[in-house]
């Protein structure tokens, strides 16, 4: 049995992620449609994830990847360099980041799910199956 790495979180900001997920936005939402039941490929993903001192808006543990959807605000240079340390720590603790626009999810969804999909075929062609190790 393999064991799960421990993923560092915040206390303080459990609630204040489970305010999210009530006030989630369109665009989330949509998304969330698409990953939520293990639909994508059996991958189980959670919404408005504490990880260290952030929130994710998806992250599957499974995958060690977290997804964001990034409206508006995030054209702007200050949030822009937030989002660039958040990724940068993220990195750091073993998760790669996939971003989208609202734009991308909203009119695009196909092409998004697509580059999720990518990601995971990547995945599963580089990591062993644990059936197979040592083998």
């Amino acid at each position: 049995m393999v064991k799960r790495k421990i993923i560092p979180y915040n206390p303080k900001l459990k609630e204040y992620a489970r305010q999210l997920r009530n006030d989630s936005t369109k665009t989330e939402i949509f998304l969330w449609l698409k990953l939520k039941g293990k639909q994508m490929y059996g991958y189980d993903f959670h919404r408005q994830k504490p990880i260290d001192n952030y929130i994710l808006d998806f992250f599957c543990y499974e995958l060690m990847l977290g997804i964001e959807v990034d409206g508006f605000s995030h054209e702007f240079l200050e949030v822009y360099n937030k989002d660039t340390i958040k990724e940068k720590k993220m990195n750091v603790l073993g998760i790669n980041v996939l971003r989208f626009s609202d734009e991308q999810v909203l009119k695009d969804m196909e092409n998004v799910i697509r580059v999720i999909e990518n990601y995971i075929f990547e995945y599963e062609k580089h990591t062993p199956n644990p059936s197979q190790e040592g083998s």
